[in-house]
């Protein structure tokens, strides 16, 4: 089994940058990814980013790529927003693949098997 609790989202305006923290706890994880995902009223979930419990791959949707940043640090992996605009207001989720040793399809929803809870990022322009 994996906990995770999510936090750092809130409203901010467009320019301006958030940061999301998902702590990250249970079962061995050396061979996990850590995923964002987001979900915005009205629409599907959409992948975000993902990043590799050891060796630290990273990997981004093409929306966010050059803006958003992932990163671990021991138990927290963090979700860095810059720049950010009206269009990524939404709810983000952290995920975990708990057995991924070959980052197979780090993009696909249906790998992950634990979800946070959310988050709402809300951008005003």
């Amino acid at each position: 089994q994996v906990q995770l609790v999510e936090s750092g989202g809130g409203s901010v305006q467009a320019g301006g940058s958030l940061r999301l923290s998902c702590g990250v706890s249970g079962s061995t994880l050396r061979s996990a990814v850590v995923g964002w995902f987001r979900q915005a009223s009205g629409k599907e979930r959409e992948f975000v980013a993902a990043i590799t419990w050891g060796a630290g791959y990273t990997d981004y949707g093409d929306a966010v790529k050059g803006r958003f940043s992932v990163s671990r640090d021991n138990a927290e992996v963090y979700l860095q927003m810059n720049n950010l605009k009206s269009e990524d207001t939404a709810v983000y989720y952290c995920a975990v693949d708990s057995t991924n040793p070959y980052r197979l399809q780090i993009r696909a929803l249906d790998r992950y098997d634990f979800w946070g809870q959310g988050t709402q990022v809300t951008v005003s322009s």
